[in-house]
């Protein structure tokens, strides 16, 4: 049956063809792309594309943006959605400003009793719940290794989380998935990460600063999920559970099956094991 919106898929990819050896490079940047069959690799292609046309990418001056540098980003913006379906995940923005270095950014809070508190912040990326996404391009370019960092996927978490309004740690559940279940899990793994930096600080099992509050709680341990899989799964593993039902994914056992089968992931072993 005949769809316009299949028909404007088609008209977009043929109108902005992305070149084989372009794509190799941006594939060669991100080894967590590493691993992903050929159809994978074709949807990614394929909706990071899309991806570019949906969203405006704004470089501020200093911030050098050419194509490999826009599927770059688009490539890691899409790899958290390649199994959740044609929803429009990242709806409610339209733009992604790009900062050729941390910036500064005002903050407010307002405590439990009622003071409110003001600060200015340096950032490397920012989601706000009805504006843009912003982000460092450093920090862009460093993102896409197995390292634990990934300065998109986190800032493209809080866009997931703020589905369901504020970012507060909990996006919209598949209708399989169990409230109590996620809620269980993150809480305990929230508590005892504030725990550990109470009393151990030296010992966090994961970047400490998603102990900052349940959202950074969630765009961290989603960071982790696609860049450290076997670290989160082994630190907090009922996390990991929830964030492979809710992703529909399991980067873990694409990790494991690189490491048995090319040399050059075996010589890089898991992350805290000799």
């Amino acid at each position: 049956m005949w769809s316009l919106r299949e028909w404007r898929r088609q008209r977009i990819l043929a109108q902005h063809p992305v070149a084989s050896d372009v794509w190799h490079n941006v594939r060669q940047h991100l080894s967590i792309l590493d691993g992903l069959d050929d159809a994978q690799d074709k949807w990614l292609r394929e909706t990071s594309i899309l991806f570019l046309q949906e969203k405006h990418l704004t470089p501020m001056p200093g911030v050098d943006l050419t194509e490999e540098g826009q599927l770059l980003l688009a490539a890691q913006a899409q790899l958290p959605l390649l199994n959740l379906g044609d929803l429009d995940w990242y709806q409610g923005f339209h733009e992604i400003v790009l900062y050729p270095d941390d910036f500064i950014s005002p903050q407010r809070h307002r405590d439990s009793s009622g003071v409110e508190h003001e600060w200015e912040g340096h950032h490397s990326g920012e989601a706000w719940q009805h504006g843009p996404v912003v982000l460092a391009w450093p920090g862009v370019l460093a993102s896409g290794g197995w390292e634990g960092y990934n300065l998109v996927i986190h800032e493209l978490a809080h866009k997931l989380d703020m589905l369901n309004g504020a970012a507060n740690g909990m996006p919209p559940l598949h209708s399989h998935m169990v409230v109590s279940d996620w809620t269980q899990a993150m809480q305990h793994a929230y508590d005892h990460l504030n725990h550990i930096l109470d009393h151990h600080p030296d010992h966090a099992p994961i970047d400490p600063y998603a102990a900052e509050n349940p959202a950074e709680f969630f765009a961290v341990t989603s960071e982790y999920f696609f860049s450290a899989p076997d670290l989160l799964n082994r630190a907090y593993p009922q996390v990991y559970q929830q964030l492979g039902l809710f992703y529909r994914q399991d980067p873990l056992a694409r990790l494991l099956t690189l490491q048995s089968e090319h040399p050059e992931y075996r010589a890089q072993p898991l992350h805290g094991q000799t």
